[in-house]
């Protein structure tokens, strides 16, 4: 749940894009110490997208692949394991986490080795899958029979990955809301909750044998809708506020999802592991919504959005982990028109289906723009780049 668009067509169009990248870059450089241009560009980048297709007017894969190459977004996430999708993207270097929702059948060794033969296998390595995700907020729901199976069908999973050889390449995880925390603050209070105890610890001890990441969809979205009265906006969107201290660590949380991020931390040792890493698996802000949903706006969106892209830009870490990169895929690429549920389900793509982005997310700048009769994704030989400046800064480590 990137006001940026590069669709290129010439073999010219890498050096233009370069040389684009360090022309809008220049300014906000001069304004930053040595110290943060020297993280920015050492720093790993820490930054994927969601790639969700619940929706009937999105662009064929192969389009979306020149789409995200361009913005060079290098790690995507699906929620299943779509053949045109990973078809799409063989031989670009993007990495990606692929999912599986199918619990009962995947507790089966035999159903999941032959899964993964089918949808992980053939890709490799021309398209870089690095992990299975089976089941989706599996916890928070109310399915127990599901919460039962969940575990024995990521150790089937896992199994067969190494059955395969191909569990050197490939691990396997699930996600989880953040709503399986009973305890978020302050942050070093952080406890899952009593109810699910039974399930997460053992799925803990299996991220811990295997390496795997502890992934987290966190919508610091929600809170401030739920009780805008009392949520600070400035804090939700990474915008410049007091703070929230933690009494028991000394420690200054300047926005919510760092905060989650340390909570759920917190949580996991409480179990006994400080031997996993947190990953943010969705994270965004809606564009629009309903009446009743304060805060959907685009506004909103694009702040919560840019400021959040910036800090991965720069390596930041949580007051936490400071050393540990924050590392986060953002919900989600495009608006996604048959999503169920409230507007804002329909709204949190950084892109319109057809291209042109929702909003602008970053600071204001110069921008090369097609023609108004150019399609956002044509064919034609000639070089299209539409810019927005703000995720141009995101992407400076790659290109500085």
């Amino acid at each position: 749940m990137m006001e940026l668009r590069a669709i290129v067509s010439s073999s010219s169009s890498s050096s233009l894009l370069h040389q684009l990248c360090r022309l809008l870059l220049l300014p906000l450089l001069l304004s930053v110490s040595a110290n943060d241009a020297a993280s920015a560009a050492t720093a790993p980048l820490k930054f994927g997208i969601n790639y969700g297709q619940i929706a009937n007017n999105l662009p064929h894969p192969t389009q979306v692949s020149g789409l995200l190459q361009s913005l060079s977004v290098n790690r995507v996430k699906l929620y299943d394991a779509d053949l045109a999708v990973l078809s799409a993207f063989a031989g670009t270097g993007v990495e990606f986490i692929v999912g599986n929702e199918d619990l009962h059948n995947l507790t089966d060794a035999r159903m999941a080795r032959a899964w993964v033969a089918q949808h992980v296998q053939p890709f490799l390595p021309d398209t870089r899958i690095t992990c299975v995700t089976v089941g989706n907020e599996v916890l928070s729901g109310k399915d127990t029979s599901a919460m039962q199976s969940l575990l024995p069908a990521m150790q089937s999973v896992h199994q067969a990955l190494v059955d395969l050889g191909l569990a050197s390449k490939v691990n396997v995880s699930t996600a989880h809301s953040v709503n399986i925390l009973a305890t978020s603050y302050p942050p070093s209070a952080g406890a899952f909750r009593e109810d699910l105890a039974q399930y997460i610890q053992p799925l803990l001890n299996f991220h811990a044998e295997v390496g795997s990441p502890f992934l987290i969809n966190a919508y610091p979205f929600f809170a401030y809708k739920a009780s805008p009265g009392s949520v600070s906006l400035p804090y939700v969107l990474f915008e410049p506020n007091p703070g929230v201290r933690d009494p028991n660590t000394n420690l200054t949380y300047d926005n919510m999802l760092y905060a989650q991020i340390d909570a759920v931390y917190a949580a996991m040792k409480a179990m006994g592991h400080a031997d996993i890493t947190v990953r943010i698996s969705e994270t965004g802000w809606p564009s629009k919504g309903d009446t009743d949903e304060v805060g959907a706006t685009v506004q909103n969106a694009a702040a919560y959005n840019g400021n959040l892209m910036k800090r991965i830009a720069a390596g930041q870490g949580t007051p936490l982990k400071p050393d540990v990169p924050v590392d986060v895929f953002v919900f989600a690429l495009f608006n996604e028109d048959m999503k169920p549920g409230p507007v804002s389900e329909r709204n949190y793509g950084l892109f319109y289906p057809n291209g042109t982005p929702v909003y602008n997310i970053g600071f204001d700048g110069a921008s090369l723009s097609p023609s108004p009769s150019t399609s956002p994704f044509s064919s034609s030989s000639k070089t299209t780049v539409t810019f927005a400046v703000g995720v141009v800064v995101l992407l400076s480590a790659l290109f500085l």
